[in-house]
């Protein structure tokens, strides 16, 4: 039996597949999950070679209740079990709050808080008969400072996943202290996810040089995915994959008005 069985949605690129790399140079067995077949059986491949012991793709389009219920139970089907279920499947917007359409809006919605609220509950179902288990919600800085108002509808969604990632890790100590739920915020993060929001693509975000100590650099997937891979090994509450965001977090937090200010005079240049 392999050591860990470990569900990843959003698997075909990005943070996804880099954590699925990385995993399985640990020994876990995978279930991958994207919509797009080609791209998840190259991740496949290349795990295999990096030593995980067992791996299956699921094609799965996320904002589907009954294709995440069907995810879960193939890894359930196939290994018997999963240990660990990531929601990671996202998307970006390029719109300022004043120009969000009513579509705008339902499709973060969809893509960013209902495909992790079906993967929540279709993890704990089976978590919850266990006794135990583990979910890692892959959310955004984004979701905690609004530090791209264009990114607003995302941001938005985001911040919803934060809330509803803490109220389940709640509600999971109190009736099953077993399963554990993480939530990981990355940062600004080098890989496609700017060119592939709805909307005008946009360089990823970069913080104004006045913000000072607080500016944070951008991360690789492969950065990411060590943190990740860290908090499965032992779960957090609550993390920041770039070491400069939680200062950034205190100082929003301390300073509101003076924090907005600085971004707002470094968009108008």
């Amino acid at each position: 039996m392999p050591a860990s069985v470990t569900v990843i949605t959003g698997a075909s690129a990005g943070i996804g597949a880099a954590l699925a790399r990385l995993l399985a140079t640990q020994g876990h067995a995978l279930v991958l999950a994207a919509r797009r077949q080609p791209e998840l059986d190259a991740i496949a491949t290349e795990c295999r070679a990096a030593g995980s012991p067992d791996v299956i793709t699921v094609v799965t389009d996320v904002t589907k209740r009954a294709e995440v219920d069907a995810l879960a139970a193939a890894a359930i089907t196939h290994f018997g079990h999963f240990d660990t279920w990531v929601n990671n499947a996202g998307r970006g917007i390029t719109r300022d709050v004043a120009d969000l359409t009513e579509d705008d809006l339902d499709q973060m919605w969809a893509i960013n808080v209902k495909s992790a609220v079906y993967g929540m509950q279709a993890a704990t179902r089976h978590f919850t008969a266990r006794g135990t288990g583990h979910v890692v919600n892959v959310s955004s800085v984004l979701g905690r400072i609004p530090l791209a108002s264009w990114r607003s509808a995302y941001s938005a969604c985001k911040a919803a996943l934060n809330s509803l990632t803490a109220n389940l890790r709640m509600d999971m100590r109190a009736t099953h202290p077993g399963v554990h739920v993480s939530l990981v915020m990355p940062g600004v993060v080098l890989t496609d996810f700017a060119k592939n929001v709805v909307g005008t693509p946009r360089p990823p975000m970069r913080p104004p040089a006045a913000l000072g100590a607080t500016v944070t650099q951008p991360q690789t997937a492969d950065e990411v995915a060590v943190v990740l891979a860290r908090v499965i090994a032992n779960p957090e509450l609550e993390v920041f994959t770039n070491p400069g965001s939680p200062a950034q977090a205190l100082a929003y937090a301390t300073d509101l008005a003076g924090f907005e200010a600085k971004l707002v005079d470094a968009i108008r240049g």
